[in-house]
């Protein structure tokens, strides 16, 4: 299921053992009454009536007396306590106990029984109590009205020691809001008194409101008011002491005038029928404290995984209908949806906490068949991942079965972006506007069962300037939507830029500081030395042995591109936090591009005499180069680096899997790039068949004249000893200014029957000569004298205008 429930707690299984033992006490105690004593076995009137912040749950039992009963479970002690008994038959609307537990307050009505009197006051229908229970003491009536009442102790976020304050909210049906402060001191030792009950201060939060929901974890009131008929969403964040403030405002274009009174997430009432909340349908939403996602569940109709960080791309959130075996995942019973990924199933007594169940979503993520059921799987498995490489692992290995299986966008390069995304965002609030979180800018497939409407909806307002945690990211949220700032993800257009220019100024020569281009290798180096430290276990890939400047220095400008990208938007951020961010971002891009390496090497079972040249490639090393291939094509559209290594390894495969007019159509193309360190083992691994001295000149013919001219002094061969010499000649002329013929014949020293070739030899001895150091020929071992005499002829010729 995608949904796992885990049973925090059972009322049959953590409450029911209890109290048979308070009731064997009471038994042979002769039933004194009062208290747990007046027990009967009458277990089917025993039911939940609150979970409070701290999660210990308030639970109520009545006997066949109709005594009611107020019991307490522990949440972390386990252990339960009596909190009080009201010998009178009387039904529960509401229950709250305070942090300290020195306090409870109930409101009760008339229990619905014909030919009883009213046990309540005179002319009213709900009494609303507030009771010392610490020890049970006085009882203080707080309202005696013709309307229900629902009561909530606050729990401000205060770990210090008591608070000398206790403060209670009321909501009326008759659409009112209250906050009592009670103030409380302790008498005669541990006795815990209300201090001037008679005159307990009070004040009014709300009027006219239709809806409210209480979010217990973060002590938040949310309630829709009637403004003229029109429909406003407000919400009270809580704190300590007596402090509130209106959060924000929000218009809502519905109509809610005729709607009634709902009150969400106040206790557990049972005013109404059960077997009519068994008939009506029970909608439940379940956050957690990330707020990443919201499930939204309909048993029997449908399941919806909302991704609320990510709103602008649908295809992040999942949408399964009446038509998916996943959306029976739930009990079918009236559910509480309640804050902190609770569930309560009133019918049965227990509270669940929900969890993202990964190993279905992975196992989910195999079965999908449409592509936003892919993305949306994707992206909640790694935002959720408890254990990110064995979880990564586990969708590469899904990756690498079904490559070519989404049309929507291409799997490695959604599966980097997101896996890098996931593991930096914790760090710090806003990385979802800084950093790319999917390859995708936009969706426009699709998505079976919902329809897309664009709409203009106002934005709330906030009433408060000063803002902290969720606030704070809330309000920069809508800054950033209210003043539409421009796109402020990284992306590498800076970096490739740049990179050209860096590449372009080494072919020509022309390189800026050295001081600079040496900053930039040294980021590079500290990636590589930071990719290899978390790497745990031997390489099978010859990754990172060698020296590959070009990427090196896409490393390194990435790094310092999205450093000064993030200094400039995460104001207050230290810097070096910032570095280490930067560090861990671009490590990961190319450790998990290693991890789809190692996982296909590994998978193929390759060994090390796949980088021979003098062998027959395998169906294995050709799964390896198309896996390859394709991760190459997913970093060039994001202009992404690739380890140190990589084209090496690439380009080896090719010439092993290619016949020559792909491979040259691979290198032409850009795909096949010609390492120095690939065509140096080329040129020693193979020999000189007449299919190898081909494959070795086309290669030769493309490579750069500074990389080319090294190479050729490796291979042996008459086509090698022309080209040196034909680029020593070239080398010597470039600056040859003509001289008179005497002048020239006369330092010669001796001469050969053809006069081209000795006026041709005559020149290059003066040039020679003019500059030992600077002219000096290297690796003339392979230069053959008939490849001279056809360069002197051709020059000649060139001289004479022939």
């Amino acid at each position: 299921m995608a949904l796992r429930l885990i049973a925090d707690f059972d009322l049959e299984k953590d409450v029911l053992p209890w109290l048979r033992v308070q009731l064997a006490a009471s038994a042979a105690a002769g039933a004194r009454g009062g208290g747990p004593g007046v027990l009967e076995n009458n277990y089917e009137c025993l039911r939940v009536l609150n979970v409070e912040r701290n999660r210990n749950i308030i639970y109520t039992y009545k006997d066949n007396k109709g005594n009611v009963f107020f019991g307490l479970y522990d949440y972390q002690t386990k252990q339960n306590e009596h909190l009080y008994t009201f010998e009178k038959d009387l039904q529960v609307v509401s229950c709250s106990v305070n942090k300290e537990k020195t306090l409870l307050a109930t409101s009760l009505v008339q229990a619905a029984k014909e030919g009883r009197s009213n046990e309540l006051q005179p002319g009213s229908k709900c009494l609303t109590l507030l009771v010392e229970i610490h020890p049970i003491n006085n009882v203080k009536v707080l309202k005696a009205v013709d309307s229900y009442i629902w009561v909530q102790f606050l729990y401000p976020h205060v770990e210090s020691c008591p608070q000398p304050k206790n403060h209670l909210l009321l909501l009326s049906e008759e659409k009112y809001i209250e906050q009592f402060h009670i103030q409380v001191v302790q008498e005669d030792g541990n006795r815990v008194v209300i201090k001037n009950s008679g005159h307990l201060p009070r004040e009014r939060i709300a009027e006219d409101f239709v809806w409210a929901q209480w979010d217990m974890s973060e002590q938040r009131l949310y309630y829709i008011d009637l403004k003229k008929s029109r429909s406003v969403l407000k919400c009270i964040q809580f704190y300590a002491e007596e402090h509130f403030n209106l959060m924000f405002e929000a218009p809502l274009d519905i109509s809610l005038s005729d709607s009634g009174f709902k009150l969400v997430n106040f206790g557990y009432s049972d005013l109404q029928d059960k077997e009519e909340l068994s008939e009506h349908l029970t909608l439940c939403v379940f956050t957690n404290h990330t707020d990443y996602y919201v499930a939204v569940y309909l048993p029997g109709h449908f399941f919806h995984l909302l991704n609320i960080q990510h709103p602008d791309l649908i295809c992040h959130s999942l949408f399964l209908t009446e038509n998916s075996e996943v959306i029976d995942m739930l009990p079918h019973s009236p559910l509480q949806s309640l804050s902190g990924s609770l569930v309560l199933d009133s019918r049965s007594g227990k509270l669940y906490r929900v969890l993202l169940n990964q190993s279905y979503l992975v196992e989910f993520l195999r079965s999908a068949r449409l592509d936003c059921e892919r993305m949306a799987l994707l992206h909640c498995a790694l935002s959720h991942g408890r254990d990110p490489r064995r979880l990564e692992a586990k969708i590469i290995q899904w990756i690498s079965e079904n490559i070519s299986a989404c049309h929507s966008f291409d799997l490695i390069q959604e599966f980097i972006i997101a896996s890098s995304y996931w593991s930096i965002y914790p760090e710090t609030s806003n990385m979802d506007k800084l950093l790319p979180y999917s390859s995708l800018l936009t969706w426009d497939t699709e998505i079976p069962g919902i329809t897309l409407v664009t709409e203009e909806i106002p934005l709330p307002l906030m009433k408060v300037h000063s803002f902290k945690g969720y606030w704070e990211k809330l309000n920069s949220n809508l800054e950033y939507v209210k003043y539409s700032k421009p796109h402020l993800h990284y992306n590498n257009s800076v970096v490739r830029r740049e990179w050209h220019n860096l590449i372009s100024e080494e072919k020509t020569g022309k390189r800026r500081s050295t001081v600079y281009v040496r900053n930039i290798l040294d980021n590079a180096i500290k990636v590589i030395s930071n990719v290899e430290a978390k790497n745990l276990e031997p390489r099978l890939t010859p990754l990172f042995q060698e020296e590959d400047t070009h990427q090196q220095l896409l490393i390194g400008l990435m790094v310092s591109e999205l450093r000064e990208h993030l200094l400039r938007h995460l104001q207050g951020v230290e810097k070096r936090k910032i570095e280490q961010m930067v560090l861990d971002y671009v490590s990961k891009l190319l450790d998990l591009i290693c991890q789809i390496l190692e996982a296909s090497w590994r998978k193929h079972n390759l060994h090390p005499w796949a980088l021979h040249f003098n062998r027959q490639a395998s169906a294995a090393e050709f799964a390896v180069f198309h896996i390859m291939t394709r991760i190459l094509e997913a970093t060039n559209t994001l202009f992404l680096p690739l380890p140190p290594g990589f084209h090496t390894l690439h380009m080896i495969l090719g010439v092993r899997c290619l016949p020559l007019h792909n491979l040259l159509h691979y290198i032409d193309h850009g795909v096949l790039l010609l390492t120095e360190a690939a065509v140096t083992r080329l040129m020693k691994d193979l020999d000189n068949t007449e299919k190898n001295e081909k494959l070795k000149f086309s290669i030769i013919m493309r490579l750069p004249p500074l990389t080319g001219q090294k190479i050729c002094r490796l291979w042996d061969h008459p086509v090698s000893s022309n080209i040196i010499s034909r680029n020593h000649v070239k080398r010597l002329l470039q600056n040859y200014n003509k001289q008179p013929w005497s002048s020239v014949m006369d330092k010669s020293s001796f001469s050969v029957e053809f006069l081209p070739l000795n006026y041709f030899i005559h020149i290059l001895t003066d040039i020679e000569s003019s500059n030992p150091a600077l002219y000096a020929f290297e690796g003339h071992d392979n230069v053959d004298a008939k490849f001279v005499e056809e360069a002197a002829l051709k020059h000649t010729a060139m001289l004479l205008g022939l």
